[in-house]
C-alpha cells in the first residue's frame, strides 16, 4: 500500500513538473522546460507525452539528435503517438534519410487522420511529406541527369569514332554518308531526351484531384454519386453548407462517405514515380 501511495505522489509531482514545463515552453524558455520535463521523466519514465514534450523543446533548439532519441522512446511507450512519429520523421529528414523520414511522417498522417481528420497537424504533416518527397526526387533526379549526360557523351563519342568523325568535320566523306551519321546522332539525342522525361515537372492528372479544391488528394472519400472528394473538405461542406453533394446536389450524409482506397493508391503511385516534381 505504501508503494502505491508513493507512486501516486510521484505521478502527481510529475504532472506538476509537466505543467511547469508547458509554462516555460510558452515563454520560449526551452532550457527550463527541458529541465522540468526531464524531472518528470525521472519520476515517471513510462509516460510518452513527457518524452514528446521534451522532444518539442529540442526541436525548437534544432537539436535533432535529441529529438530522434526522445521520439523513439515515446514511440516505444505509445506506438500511436502522432507527435512522436511526426517529429521523428522531421529528425530523419534532417539527416537526409528521406525514405525513412517519409515513412514516419506517413505513419503520423494516418494516425492523425484517425484521431482528428480536420486537425491542423494533418495539413502540417502533409506539407512536410510533400517537401520531403520533392527533396528526395530532386536529389535522385540530379543524380540521374548527371549519369544520363555522362552516358550520352560517351555514346556520342563512340559513334563519332565509329565513323571517323571529329566534331562533324571530316574531309573526303560523301554528303549522304555524313547525313546518315548526323541522323544517328540526332536519334541518339532523342533517345536520351525521352529517358529524361520522368525528371521533368508534371501536371497532376485531374482524376487525382479533389473536385472542390482542385488540389491533389490527401485522404479521398467517395460519395454515392461516384464523385470523390477530399475528406476534410467535404466534411466541412456538410457541416457548414448543408447535407447535400456539392456537385450533384443530391442528399448526402457523412455516414455515406467511403474511403476511396483505389484513388489513394493511385496518388501514392503517382507521387512515388514523379516525386511530386511539380514542387508544392
Amino acid at each position: 500500500m505504501g508503494t502505491g501511495i508513493q507512486l501516486s505522489q510521484a505521478a502527481k509531482q510529475a504532472e506538476r513538473l509537466k505543467e511547469n514545463g508547458n509554462l516555460y515552453f510558452g515563454k520560449d524558455r526551452f532550457g527550463a522546460a527541458i529541465d522540468a520535463y526531464t524531472e518528470a521523466i525521472t519520476l515517471c519514465p513510462n509516460v510518452a507525452v513527457y518524452w514528446t514534450n521534451r522532444a518539442l523543446c529540442h526541436r525548437k533548439r534544432n537539436n535533432w539528435g535529441k529529438v530522434e532519441e526522445d521520439c523513439c522512446k515515446a514511440i516505444q511507450l505509445d506506438p500511436k503517438s502522432v507527435k512522436a512519429h511526426y517529429m521523428l520523421g522531421l529528425a530523419l529528414l534532417q539527416k537526409q534519410e528521406y525514405t525513412n523520414g517519409v515513412k514516419e511522417l506517413g505513419k503520423a498522417l494516418d494516425l492523425g487522420r484517425g484521431a482528428n481528420p480536420n486537425g491542423y497537424m494533418v495539413e502540417e504533416i502533409w506539407q512536410e511529406i510533400a517537401k520531403a518527397k520533392y527533396l528526395e526526387w530532386e536529389r535522385a533526379s540530379t543524380k540521374r541527369s548527371w549519369e544520363l549526360q555522362s552516358l550520352k557523351d560517351t555514346c556520342e563519342k563512340a559513334l563519332k569514332e565509329k565513323h571517323f568523325l571529329d566534331d562533324f568535320q571530316t574531309e573526303g566523306v560523301l554528303d549522304d554518308v555524313i547525313d546518315f551519321q548526323l541522323k544517328e546522332l540526332k536519334d541518339l539525342g532523342e533517345v536520351f531526351e525521352k529517358a529524361a522525361e520522368d525528371d521533368m515537372p508534371a501536371d497532376v492528372p485531374d482524376y487525382l484531384c479533389c473536385k472542390i479544391t482542385l488540389d491533389i488528394f490527401r485522404d479521398p472519400v467517395i460519395a454515392p454519386s461516384g464523385i470523390s472528394y477530399e475528406r476534410a473538405v467535404i466534411l466541412d461542406h456538410l457541416n457548414k453548407v448543408g447535407n447535400f453533394d456539392p456537385i450533384t446536389r443530391e442528399a448526402l450524409h457523412e455516414s455515406q462517405l467511403v474511403p476511396n482506397l483505389a484513388i489513394k493508391e493511385a496518388v501514392q503511385a503517382y507521387l512515388d514515380k514523379h516525386g511530386w516534381a511539380y514542387k508544392p
